[in-house]
């Protein structure tokens, strides 16, 4: 077994990383890439859970703004979600890596409940957790879901996983080019600038629990092996200091 740089982590996944360059739903290759790093990064030793978003199906919140409840709209994003964790879950599985799938709204014909103990059993079993359905709460992104499960699984490192980006800029590199990217930034550093990569909420969250965040590339790339060993990834580190 590696010597590992962070030997239990939390992957968050958001929806958009699973569709490559659809506009919508799935790109099942790029599902079966991401599926294929994980199962690398479980290879050497590291302990897993994922967290997956759904936008790339249903956003909650841009239902709302036009137009429907936002509770009903966000229970219908968690439900997206359970959605791009089922198809994960298929193509780790496929690669014989051994998973579980929970969900915070109970659905047993499907996923286990959400369990803590039961979880990081898992997880101590070298077994991949998939955590969907966000916290089961509306107006709670799975940003915060995402860091919520890193300190309930004692996870050393939060890694926010992104599709067309590869870190954190001062603005979108997509829409202009002359972006600044950050190699490193403090917690009141990134809620200062008031960057949108991520969740204040779950960024004050992770800060008050001296969690670290990597935000880094994934699709295409060797990043999630290289983050866990503790080589150059070229992401963005959230800290302390």
């Amino acid at each position: 077994m590696a010597d590992l740089r962070y030997k239990r982590i939390l992957l968050k996944l958001s929806g958009e990383a699973l569709m490559g360059n659809k506009e919508f739903g799935l790109d099942l290759p790029v599902v079966q890439e991401v599926a294929n790093q994980i199962r690398l990064a479980s290879e050497l030793g590291a302990e897993i859970g994922l967290v997956v978003g759904g936008g790339n199906i249903f956003r909650g919140l841009a239902a709302s703004e036009a137009g429907m409840d936002r509770v009903q709209a966000d229970y219908m994003g968690m439900l997206a979600t359970v959605m791009n964790a089922m198809a994960l879950q298929d193509a780790l599985e496929k690669l014989d890596v051994p998973t579980r799938m929970q969900t915070a709204i109970p659905m047993a014909s499907v996923a286990e409940p959400y369990i803590r103990r039961r979880a990081t059993r898992h997880i101590e079993k070298g077994r991949v957790v998939i955590f969907a359905a966000g916290t089961g709460n509306p107006y709670v992104t799975t940003d915060t879901a995402g860091a919520l499960r890193a300190m309930e699984i004692d996870a050393e490192v939060l890694l926010l996983a992104k599709n067309k980006v590869d870190g954190v800029y001062d603005a979108d590199p997509l829409k202009i080019p002359t972006a600044k990217k950050f190699d490193r930034l403090t917690y009141i550093e990134f809620l200062n600038l008031g960057l949108s990569v991520m969740d204040p909420t779950a960024i004050t969250l992770c800060m008050d629990n001296r969690l670290p965040i990597i935000v880094f590339a994934l699709p295409g790339d060797d990043n999630l092996r290289r983050i866990v060993r503790g080589e150059d990834h070229r992401g963005t580190l959230i800290s302390s200091d």
